[in-house]
């Protein structure tokens, strides 16, 4: 299954690994962060945090042109380290957590869609990513 290439972003969030991952995988959570820009929101999130469940995070433009849904099925849940999973398209992602007293590196690696330049996807999902730093950080103080 080679037709996709791999990209990989990472960011270290000042706060411990059981809170990154609280913040990461809790819905009330998900809302906050889960989108990658100001006049983005995130309405709605659900998540069955296990092998074979489903997670989806409704991502919205503020002015209601236009939205999406973003989810996927669990492939791996290794609590406070690692989760993966694959999309509706077939793409997986995988998001390691390593945690080291109060910081924790999240390093996420996904599996570029054709349609767009890689570029533009890395900068999307690096986006989000800052996107979650800067709510886990804030969250935690």
């Amino acid at each position: 299954m080679g037709e996709f290439k791999e990209v990989t972003i990472e960011t270290t969030v000042q706060a411990p690994v059981e809170k990154v991952w609280e913040y990461w995988t809790e819905p009330t959570h998900m809302t906050k962060w889960s989108f990658a820009s100001d006049e983005w929101h995130s309405p709605f999130a659900e998540n069955d945090l296990q092998v074979g469940g489903k997670f989806v995070s409704r991502m919205e433009a503020k002015d209601g042109s236009m939205g999406f849904d973003f989810g996927g099925i669990y492939n791996e849940v290794k609590l406070h380290e690692v989760i993966s999973y694959t999309m509706e398209d077939g793409r997986k992602v995988t998001v390691n957590f390593q945690g080291q007293g109060n910081e924790t590196k999240v390093i996420e690696t996904f599996d570029a869609e054709t349609e767009h330049p890689i570029e533009f996807q890395q900068q999307g999902w690096q986006a989000i990513l800052d996107n979650f730093k800067r709510y886990a950080e804030q969250t935690y103080k």
